[in-house]
């Protein structure tokens, strides 16, 4: 990597040691991330977390929107709001597992525009298709490796 800008689709995190700040370089973008004070952290950016219910978030927005577009529907506005939590597995019902903690995000979808409720609820079937989420309610590989 040498300094210079990482190859497409490549994300690059890094930080000092003596702390959770960290910089973040996708593409030309630069983000930070760190964790709040309460947390040991200098809340210079949003948390791991965070960041992650940002990517659900935005691709639920985009793909939403992106929908609408190609079907000419009367789509103005597309908020999403986004919690993280984990939940005793006795605690839930409908779990697979009964052991340890089930990490539950509640996603909430708000639709501005002059839109019927057929268009509604296909809207809210075709954001549980965006990228994002399919890819975190598959099962993933993460390889681990030393550089």
């Amino acid at each position: 990597m040498n300094g210079q800008q990482p190859a497409e689709g490549l994300v690059i995190v890094r930080g000092a040691a003596d702390g959770f700040a960290q910089e973040i370089i996708a593409g030309v973008h630069h983000l930070p991330s760190d964790e709040p004070a309460s947390a040991g952290g200098t809340d210079t950016g949003p948390t791991p977390y965070e960041l992650l219910l940002a990517s659900l978030g935005s691709c639920t927005s985009m793909t939403i929107a992106m929908y609408a577009r190609r079907k000419r529907w009367p789509l103005e506005r597309v908020t999403v709001s986004l919690r993280h939590s984990r939940v005793h597995v006795e605690d839930c019902a409908a779990c697979e597992t009964q052991e340890g903690k089930l990490t539950v995000i509640d996603r909430y979808i708000a639709l501005e525009g002059p839109l019927d409720e057929d268009q509604r609820a296909r809207l809210l079937e075709i954001a549980n298709r965006c990228p994002v989420h399919l890819t975190l309610t598959s099962k993933m590989d993460i390889r681990t490796r030393m550089e």
